[in-house]
Parts: C-alpha cells; sequence; structure tokens
C-alpha cells in the first residue's frame, strides 16, 4: 500500500494502486456506525452538507451547501437512506450502487439473493424528498411535517421512535415538526465529529492532494505578483489553477496586502498591490470533497526590516509548535508555546481568536481537534495518530502595516507528524520583478519608501 501522504495523479488506473473509492466508503461509514453505537441516539439525521457525504457518498454540487435541503438517515439497525431532488434520486438509484444494498438484516431484501456481507435492500436507500428551502416554500405546504414524518416512518418500522434522534444542524419548522411528532431531538453533530475526527488511510491521500495542487497555485502567485496586480486578480489566478488541475471547489481565497495585512480583515478587495508590500494568502479548495486551509506570505518587489521580523516571529511560533505534534500530545501543549493575545495587540483571546489557531481539516474546516487558547488550555484534546489539521500563526509587523501569516497542514504519524504543504516557508519569499540600478540589483531587505533606504535620508536600511 502506499505512503497515505504520498503524491500519485487525479485519475483512477489499472496499473497503480491510488485513492481505494470503495474502501473510502466503507471506512467513514464504519467509524460513523461506531460512534453512533457508542452514544445515547436510536439514529442520526443529517442536514449538513460534508456530513451527508461522509454518511452516503453522495453529492450534487456545491450550490447546495448551504441550502439545508437535502438530508440523510442512519440509525442502529440500517444503513443510510438518502433523501434528495427526485431527478438527482433517481441519479443516485443509478450511479451508486451502495444505496441499494445494506450490510444489515433489518432493511434487507429477504426474498433477493446476496453475495457476501452486502445484501440487497427491501426499499432503496435513495429517496425523493426535500425540505423547506429555507422558508422559501410556503409554511402552509406543511413541507416540514412531511420531513419529519418521513423520518418518524423510519424510526417507527426499525422499533427506534423511543429513543432520542441526533441531528446536526435543523431549520426551525423542521425541529418543531419532528417534536410533534413525538421525537426526542438531540445535538447529534458531536456523533458526526468524532467519526470525523481521524482520518483513514484514503483520506489522508485525498487531503495531500488537495495540498499538492495549492503548491501549484502558490507558485503561480509567486510568478504572477507584482506593482498593479490587483487582490481580486489573485483570486481569479487561483481559482482558475486550481479548476484546471480538477478542484471540485474553491471555497475562498483570502488575498491580503499592504496595509490590509494588520488587523487581519479576511477578505480579499480591489486593492493595487504596489512595490514593497506585504501579501498573504489563504487557498480553501476541495478535491473530492477534501479542503484545504494553506496560507503564505509574501513581499512583492522587497520586504522591509519590520516585516521580515515579523515573518520570522510567525515563523518560529510555527516550527516551536509542530516540535509538539505526535501521539499523545495535547492541543494545550501546542498552544502553550503560541503568544498570548496581549503579547500582539488584543484585549483577550476571543478578540484574537483565528489568529494563533489550528483545526482539524477532512471534508470541511474548521473540523476537530481545535487549537485556541481560547479553549484548549482549559479543554485540552489529545493527539491521535491518523489526525490531519492544519497549524496557523500570524504576527502583526512593528511599523504597524504589515503582518505575516503562515500555515501548515500536518498528519499525525506514529512517531510524529508530516508536513503536507510543501511550497516553500522558512524564510519570506521576495516575489515582482528584481530592479536594478547603476550599483548593482536593489536589495530585497529594503524599506518601500526610498529615502529610508540612503545615507542622506537617515534610514536604518542605508548602506554602510
Amino acid at each position: 500500500m502506499i505512503s497515505s501522504v504520498a503524491s500519485t495523479g487525479t485519475n483512477a488506473v489499472d496499473w497503480e494502486e491510488r485513492i481505494d473509492y470503495t474502501r473510502l466508503r466503507g471506512d467513514r461509514l464504519a467509524r460513523l456506525k461506531a460512534q453512533l453505537d457508542a452514544s445515547d441516539c436510536g439514529a442520526v439525521l443529517a442536514f449538513d452538507f460534508s456530513n451527508i457525504r461522509y454518511m452516503t457518498a453522495t453529492h450534487i454540487g456545491t450550490w447546495a451547501m448551504d441550502k439545508l435541503i437535502r438530508f440523510s438517515l442512519l440509525t442502529r439497525r440500517t444503513d443510510p437512506i438518502s433523501w434528495d431532488f427526485g431527478s438527482a434520486a433517481k441519479h443516485h438509484q443509478l450511479y451508486n450502487p451502495w444505496l441499494s444494498e445494506t450490510t444489515a438484516e433489518a432493511d434487507a431484501d429477504p426474498h433477493a439473493p446476496h453475495h457476501g456481507a452486502a445484501r440487497p435492500r427491501a426499499e432503496s436507500g435513495a429517496r425523493a424528498g426535500i425540505s423547506t428551502l429555507r422558508g422559501a416554500i410556503s409554511p402552509d405546504a406543511e413541507i416540514a411535517r412531511s420531513v419529519a414524518r418521513k423520518i418518524k416512518r423510519e424510526l417507527e418500522k426499525y422499533g427506534l421512535a423511543n429513543e432520542p434522534l441526533g441531528v446536526d444542524v435543523i431549520e426551525l419548522p423542521v425541529l418543531f415538526a419532528l417534536r410533534d411528532e413525538g421525537i426526542d431531538v438531540v445535538d447529534g453533530q458531536q456523533i458526526f465529529m468524532e467519526a470525523r475526527r481521524i482520518k483513514s488511510h484514503d483520506e489522508i491521500a485525498l487531503l495531500t492532494q488537495a495540498a499538492s495542487m495549492v503548491d501549484a497555485a502558490y507558485d503561480e502567485l509567486y510568478r504572477f505578483l507584482r506593482p498593479g496586480v490587483r487582490e481580486n486578480e489573485c483570486v481569479g489566478l487561483v481559482a482558475k489553477t486550481l479548476y484546471d488541475l480538477g478542484s471540485e471547489y474553491v471555497e475562498g481565497v483570502n488575498a491580503i496586502s499592504g496595509e490590509r495585512c494588520s488587523p487581519h480583515p479576511h477578505v480579499f478587495s480591489d486593492r493595487l498591490i504596489r512595490p514593497g508590500d506585504p501579501a498573504f494568502f489563504d487557498i480553501l479548495h476541495s478535491f473530492n470533497g477534501y479542503r484545504t486551509c494553506y496560507y503564505r506570505t509574501f513581499a512583492v518587489g522587497s520586504a522591509s526590516r519590520a516585516q521580515h521580523d515579523a515573518y520570522k516571529r510567525a515563523r518560529e511560533y510555527m516550527d516551536r509548535a509542530i516540535a509538539l505534534v505526535r501521539p499523545g500530545a495535547t492541543t494545550a501543549d501546542i498552544v502553550s508555546v503560541w503568544p498570548t493575545a496581549q503579547e500582539f495587540g488584543f484585549p483577550d483571546e476571543e478578540a484574537a481568536f483565528a489568529l494563533q489557531y489550528g483545526h482539524g481539516v477532512g471534508l470541511s474546516i474548521w473540523e476537530k481537534p481545535i487549537f485556541s487558547r481560547l479553549v484548549s488550555l482549559e479543554h485540552p484534546e489529545v493527539l491521535q495518530e491518523g489526525m490531519v489539521f492544519a497549524l496557523e500563526t500570524y504576527w502583526p509587523a512593528a511599523d504597524g502595516v504589515g503582518a505575516a501569516r503562515i500555515e501548515e497542514e500536518v498528519v499525525v504519524t506514529a512517531d510524529g507528524c508530516k508536513v503536507i504543504t510543501k511550497f516553500p516557508a522558512e524564510d519570506l519569499i521576495v516575489a515582482g520583478q528584481r530592479y536594478y540600478a547603476v550599483g548593482g540589483a536593489l536589495p530585497t531587505l529594503r524599506d518601500s519608501q526610498s529615502h529610508l533606504n540612503t545615507a542622506a535620508g537617515g534610514g536604518t536600511n542605508a548602506p554602510c
């Protein structure tokens, strides 16, 4: 078996072992069933797009991610059932054969022959059904009640109507309708989050592949950055690069430059990049469902000493954290080597949340475990082999303008960790045109205000 942190081509081939999608589906469902069995719930109901995919291995396009229109049910006694747009449900029946089979006795067709553990289902697991379109359908149509009755039918059929039903996220009309049907609705999100905490071999391989695509996007950015390009142009370049490489979904590209770097606004603009600007980016995309969260910082043309110092601080905090990653360490161990909020200009940890930070990465961001001084010191989580998470550090420049942002994704191994984000980040990279004066190449460590680089100007960057 290939190493799960090795890279392969993105296609399936007969001459090389790559991603085994049948194994991927089976591993995910087995983990979810184990968490359901360990809970107090008789079943779990998912409306969250990523949880539905984890449970059923179905996908109808990223446009549906925020609609809460699809839903899927897993009970202790059956395999998953997925309700979807009628045409999508028909597609699932034709192309998702695992929804027409079951490993459970309760929902198997007692009259059909079977081979091995899988048996044909008495009723397809791919069915037509919709929720309320987030309230767009008139309440008088009683769609919420229809959803509740579909779920109650399954719970009664398998003797689980009196057991708690775990739900991840839900529209209030559907929640009220389930309660009106006498169903005890409880928080089921932790069942999904615990199942998704540890990644399988194939999940790690997909996460590595997703990161390798961002490596390429950063190389394109390095060659593209120069004075006069806009932040939004950088976003377009990254999106095109990723989609050309086979990305399923570019969730977002943070493109932050110049004075916008401090404080971090978390959104790109149409700002023109100027000589000497710091610029950092966060690239979030999905390959076959598996995401990235991957920051890098550049200086355009040259970097000031303040910017370089900020980068060195951010890198130092990153390296101290990575050095501690191994099975048995805790999230408290990691965040303890990061600065307090007050040390970099914030009144408390909530105000500085997500700047010195870490989070699991999988079918969504963020997943377990979470690394933050806000929660991890008092509620530590133990690191385990097979976890995949991103660690991200930030430091504002002393000039009050720039800042550095670095993020690495790591896989916890038996004896430490492997970093799967490979675009160079050990020191600040200078992108853009190299400028030459009569005395030779201008230094890349210089102030963007020219007079501060001359003896007469009295700058600290003036040559001796």
